[in-house]
């Protein structure tokens, strides 16, 4: 059943990834300002169409930030559902630099069991599930197969030959809170390599072991990071909860999540 799911999931995110790139080389798009001041694309939407196509088929309820309002005293009896973030990173789509993905995530009892990022400009992959661990691929979007997807993908993380410890940070949300941990981690660990990302590409980054931390203490939403934990949980690292030192959970009451570093767990 996971596997099925997780198949679901990696072929909607890669069929949105194509209606987004359609939509992405076009010479103009417009730009929505929503009620939060966050940017809306006509892509964020042909994207959420195309995921909830797949995903409707599951008969599992869907959390998603183009999604209709669904009211706390509905969704918290769900014990399972998808957490989607149609495009993560609409800004980063709307300077066409490439750092936006697709994010979609499947919570049980407020925990990530699959997670699935994928980047439409590369062509990268990245999938996890609960007793499958977490790989990386690449994928040809004329002639894809799942199964030959999950064969020939890496196992994350990978190995990093610089051991410098590396943070990466968000390329739009820089806080000074970051920048105080950042000085932090430079007394405690001498030199420190920091890298810039755009959307859960940073979560990315740490699964695959070419980061050692994201600090974020910046506002994030429940679709920001539900793909992403899930790929880092199941590579390794843990994602946690700056308030109380607990994982993220999520199908929360208030869907902002609090500060959060993610890094490798205590008992590896």
């Amino acid at each position: 059943m996971i596997k099925q799911l997780l198949n679901t999931a990696i072929t909607a995110a890669i069929e949105s990834g194509k209606t987004i790139l359609e939509i992405y080389h076009t010479s103009e798009f417009d730009v929505e300002i929503k009620g939060d001041n966050s940017p809306l694309t006509v892509a964020d939407t042909a994207s959420h169409k195309v995921i909830m196509n797949y995903l409707k088929k599951t008969k599992i309820p869907v959390l998603s930030e183009e999604g209709k309002e669904i009211p706390y005293k509905k969704r918290k009896d769900w014990n399972h559902l998808w957490i989607v973030d149609p495009i993560d990173g609409t800004k980063e789509f709307i300077k066409r630099n490439g750092e936006f993905t697709v994010n979609i995530a499947l919570i049980e009892n407020q925990k990530p069991l699959i997670g699935v990022i994928f980047v439409p400009i590369s062509g990268i992959l990245y999938f996890s599930s609960i007793g499958f661990g977490a790989f990386k691929a690449k994928i040809d979007f004329n002639n894809y197969n799942i199964d030959r997807i999950l064969d020939k993908s890496q196992k994350l993380p990978l190995h990093r030959e610089d051991k410098t410890f590396t943070m990466v940070t968000s390329r739009s949300h820089i806080s000074p809170e970051t920048e105080t941990y950042v000085e932090e981690m430079k007394v405690k660990h001498g030199a420190v390599n920091l890298i810039s990302k755009g959307s859960s590409l940073k979560l990315c980054m740490v699964a695959e072991g070419k980061a050692d931390c994201y600090p974020r203490f910046a506002p994030t939403m429940e679709w920001d990071t539900a793909a992403g934990q899930a790929i880092c949980e199941y590579a390794g690292f843990d994602t946690i909860d700056t308030f109380n030192s607990k994982k993220i959970v999520y199908n929360k009451e208030n869907l902002r999540n609090n500060s959060f570093i993610c890094k490798k767990k205590h008992n590896n």
